[in-house]
């Protein structure tokens, strides 16, 4: 299952797979591999200026992958996707569309956070894209791909 934060019924704030999942699914595996990778990643200047790489959440055989923009100040104090304010109205809405946070997998297009939550550059979307999101997705390889935010 999940190691799950306290929440209101049917939300999480973090859903953390188990080591079964990690040990018999090769989307799970192909993740942590990538995951790993990222923790030293230096292809653009934000990585200068990370708390921590904010890979991804969730299960690894999800039909759906959730794709925002970039890491929030919690976010990267947290190292997890979507935990702020935008993360608790992400998981009502989620919900009520009949999938729960630990069904689903949540990412961004970058990885870290970019100074004062400003938007994205060309170029840290194009290194973060070719290097781990794309790469995220073809391992998932979900039925529904939701972009949340004008640079998702």
């Amino acid at each position: 299952m999940f190691a799950e934060a306290a929440a209101p019924a049917g939300l999480r704030t973090h859903a953390a797979p188990v080591a079964a999942e990690a040990a018999t699914s090769p989307a799970a595996r192909a993740l942590r591999v990538l995951e790993e990778s990222a923790q030293t990643c230096t292809r653009c200047r934000l990585a200068g200026g990370r708390t921590h790489v904010v890979f991804g959440d969730g299960t690894a055989d999800a039909e759906v992958v959730v794709v925002g923009e970039a890491p929030g100040q919690e976010e990267d104090r947290r190292g997890l996707p979507f935990v702020g304010r935008a993360g608790k109205l992400l998981d009502l809405l989620l919900l009520s569309a009949g999938y729960p946070r630990e069904r689903v997998y949540i990412c961004n297009v970058l990885k870290c956070r970019p100074p004062n939550n400003r938007n994205p550059l060309p170029d840290e979307i194009d290194a973060c894209t070719s290097a781990w999101l794309n790469a995220q997705i073809e391992a998932i390889a979900p039925k529904v791909l939701i972009a949340v935010g004008k640079f998702a």
